[in-house]
């Protein structure tokens, strides 16, 4: 009997409850549209501006360098984008090799993830591992768009507590 009357008091609540219809908001259980993806990797090349911090920092480790190196490397570059709304989110890893021109090879791995406009305009902000230590990279720049083929023009500031890296990058790529 105390069963029965457990079962018929449960069905009595649930049922009105689950007559009840909810309308969810659509934008929460609507997912985004489907984005496109492009691949823009493709060469690198430039100079760092060494901050005298840095430059003691890489003597540590026996690292001797002036105040700039060349930088020689590689972008792997994915951009997801929707065609009408001119934003492109970007995600990239840029490996380079500094101090060539003096003799030592500087590697350095840098993860960025940012904007870039349907104009060029881009900018980025992520993690910077070198020989001096880690820190986190703020660049900004412009890809220029010839025909099939990219000019990307950047300036990145690397803040750490060895000091202040600052380094133009520029190279091409082509639509993938």
């Amino acid at each position: 009997m105390r069963a029965a009357c457990l079962a018929l008091a449960f069905v009595s609540v649930a049922l009105p409850l689950g007559a009840q219809t909810v309308q969810p908001d659509p934008s929460v259980l609507t997912p985004p549209p489907v984005a496109k993806t492009v691949t823009l990797s493709g060469p690198r090349f430039g100079f760092t501006s060494l901050g005298e911090g840095v430059v003691k920092a890489l003597h540590e480790r026996q690292i001797d360098v002036g105040h700039s190196i060349s930088q020689f490397g590689w972008q792997f570059e994915k951009q997801f984008y929707r065609k009408d709304s001119g934003l492109a989110a970007v995600n990239e890893l840029v490996v380079l090799l500094g101090g060539l021109d003096q003799g030592v090879a500087i590697p350095s791995a840098t993860w960025m993830v940012g904007l870039r406009t349907k104009e060029g305009t881009e900018f980025g902000v992520g993690p910077n591992v070198t020989p001096a230590g880690v820190a986190l990279a703020f660049a900004a720049g412009v890809t220029i768009r010839t025909g099939i083929l990219n000019i990307p023009m950047n300036v990145a500031v690397v803040p750490s507590k060895a000091g202040t890296r600052i380094s133009f990058l520029t190279g091409f790529n082509m639509r993938n």
